[in-house]
């Protein structure tokens, strides 16, 4: 009887909404349509619009932004091109900064997840607490205080000096190294938690059999629990590399002009009335396309690599 009033008459409950299916995912599709959809759109029509010499936009088709990103032609615009290695170095810089930042995470990431995921359930709230409040706090202020902290009189100086380790103060504050401390901090739980996630679906039993197989804990390590929690690594570099690669505040306010970061540029071209509106969206177009075009082929690989 159950199990004939469940199927009713051979349809699943999917079936049963299909008919609405479409009308309860309009809400969903018009908010990403409208918030996702519609910038996007925006700044790749901007990107190809001129800019105006006073500041704004002149709307007539052109490519000059995309062109000034890969070209320099001279100050005046007439000169022939040459290659302009400016933007591909802060280009290049960035995707440097984003990808240590994101192995610095998850060195520190997955055995704070693992961890996590392996204490008693009643631990593991507490745990997740303490990982998560500080982020409850804004960005800029956590970022200012980042700065607060490394900075030649801060407190890490006057410790490292009080304990003996350092004679001087280290001039850490306009180095790359305060950009990787800044991304590491702002996106490390963006790493964690993803991977215990994963960490706390793992059956433990597939350890304990490699165990009894004579395996020691680096083979387990490295051939049994890392292949079962991967899409949670994966999912965490993804997490921290993205919001990395197009990070500005950690790059203003902890590094200099020799850290410049492709975030930063973009920002730059919309400060103020004579911003060039046309080139930030060019160059955030270039960006997200990057991006894309590396997800797409990494979302190929894991495809076939399931078949």
């Amino acid at each position: 009887m159950a199990g004939g009033g469940a199927g009713g008459g051979g349809r699943t409950q999917s079936a049963a909404f299909a008919p609405v299916r479409l009308w309860l995912l309009l809400p969903s599709w018009a908010v990403i349509a409208i918030f996702m959809g519609l910038p996007l759109l925006i700044m790749l029509v901007y990107s190809f619009l001129t800019k105006e010499f006073r500041g704004g936009v002149i709307w007539e088709f052109s490519l000059a932004a995309y062109d000034r990103f890969v070209f320099d032609r001279g100050l005046f615009g007439d000169d022939p091109p040459v290659l302009n290695t400016t933007y591909l170095t802060i280009f290049a810089r960035s995707l440097i900064q984003a990808l240590v930042a994101t192995a610095l995470c998850l060195l520190i990431g997955f055995p704070a997840a693992f961890y996590i995921a392996t204490r008693p359930p009643e631990q593991r709230t507490l745990w997740l607490l303490l990982i998560t409040v500080p982020y409850w706090v804004n960005l800029l202020i956590r970022t200012v205080s980042m700065k607060f902290l490394i900075r030649e009189n801060g407190p890490l100086n006057e410790f490292l000096m009080g304990i003996g380790l350092i004679s001087e103060p280290l001039p850490l504050v306009n180095t790359d190294i305060a950009v990787q401390l800044g991304l590491f901090y702002s996106y490390l739980p963006f790493m964690v938690l993803p991977i215990y996630a994963a960490v706390e679906r793992y059956d433990f039993s597939l350890s304990e059999a490699a165990a009894d197989l004579y395996a020691d804990r680096w083979t387990i390590l490295r051939e049994v629990t890392l292949p079962a929690v991967r899409p949670g690594v994966i999912a965490g570099c993804i997490l921290v590399f993205i919001p990395s690669l197009g990070a500005f505040l950690a790059p203003d306010l902890l590094g200099g002009a020799r850290t410049f970061m492709i975030g930063s540029l973009i920002e730059e071209q919309f400060k103020g009335a004579a911003g060039d509106w046309p080139f930030g969206a060019a160059a955030a177009t270039i960006l997200m396309t990057i991006v894309l075009i590396a997800l797409l082929l990494h979302a190929r690989a894991e495809a076939r690599r399931e078949v």
